[in-house]
């Protein structure tokens, strides 16, 4: 079916709290207008664990979807990933959108004792346990035998709500994760390209500016195929500021992003500055050039953020 660009919020909730807080804080976002609740899955900075800090935000709401942005692969096997993620989509009532990825931030691995593979092993090990996710949501018994994973005959339990699985979201910016993403997710996250491990390099800031933003959709599109046009597109915007004076706050940012000039730093997708109606105007021209209708913010910019949510939301 193809999607209808309608556009949905999410918020990326990083900081730990008390679990009163924590659903005080789920309600919270819920009464913003935000669509979902992400939870990022590292080990370093970003202390909550996905899976219980997802079912408590549920638990504590009554529409608001919840999700990983996104669960790293190496750190989790398929068949427990599958388990857990069923399990919280049961237990919400089908509000799980379940983020997966390669993993990539170096320090995660470093400080965790994982061997960090070559990007491209890393892939492939994603496509396979997609595969086995995918095959444990299904009815019957499920086997797989590939290079990095085996399953033999197992049922998977519980099945979640959603059929035939929950809605995955795969993210990235090099060309092969966008091709997995393609194959597999129903919403694909447009990112920097992370390769350098890094969260932050000259890199990763080059791969988000608009030109290179343009490269990804055009690889997504040939990618997807016939796909496309069902895809929802998603963009993560780790800066929002509102002020009356776009012009010397994109100047700042210019500079040290090493954009050459404010325009050039303002058309990056990655953040959004000017007063509310500029930031409205700005979020809808990225829908109309990429098809970007949602948008995920973190937490420390929700509520400065949130009246351009309530004009946009389901519009």
């Amino acid at each position: 079916m193809t999607h209808d660009r309608r556009f949905r919020f999410g918020v990326i909730a990083k900081q730990a709290r008390s679990g009163r807080d924590f659903a005080d804080y789920a309600r919270h976002v819920q009464a913003l207008g935000y669509a979902t609740l992400y939870v990022p899955d590292h080990f370093v900075d970003h202390p909550l664990a996905p899976m219980p800090a997802m079912m408590a935000a549920a638990a504590a709401t009554t529409t608001l979807r919840v999700g990983t942005l996104v669960l790293g692969n190496d750190y989790r096997h398929p068949v427990t990933v599958a388990n857990d993620a069923a399990t919280v989509d049961l237990l919400s009532d089908g509000r799980l959108e379940l983020g997966l990825g390669a993993g990539w931030m170096t320090v995660d691995y470093e400080r965790g004792g994982w061997a960090l593979d070559r990007a491209g092993v890393r892939i492939d090990r994603l496509r396979e346990a997609l595969v086995i996710i995918k095959g444990l949501m299904a009815d019957g018994p499920f086997s797989f035998h590939g290079e990095h994973y085996r399953v033999t005959d197992l049922e998977g339990e519980p099945k979640p709500v959603q059929r035939p699985h929950p809605r995955i979201v795969i993210g990235g910016g090099g060309p092969r994760i966008l091709a997995l993403a393609a194959e597999h997710a129903q919403i694909v996250g447009i990112n920097a390209n992370l390769r350098s491990g890094r969260g932050e390099s000259a890199d990763s800031m080059a791969s988000l500016s608009a030109e290179s933003t343009d490269t990804k959709l055009q690889r997504l599109r040939a990618a997807a195929g016939d796909r496309f046009d069902d895809l929802e597109i998603q963009t993560l915007t780790g800066f929002v500021h509102v002020t009356d004076d776009r012009r010397s706050i994109a100047e700042a940012i210019a500079s040290g992003m090493g954009a050459p000039d404010a325009e050039v730093a303002l058309q990056t997708p990655a953040l959004l500055v000017g007063t509310i109606d500029q930031i409205i105007e700005e979020v809808r021209a990225r829908r109309d050039r990429w098809q970007m209708s949602y948008v995920v913010v973190p937490e420390e910019f929700a509520d400065v953020f949130a009246p351009v949510v309530a004009g946009l939301a389901g519009t």
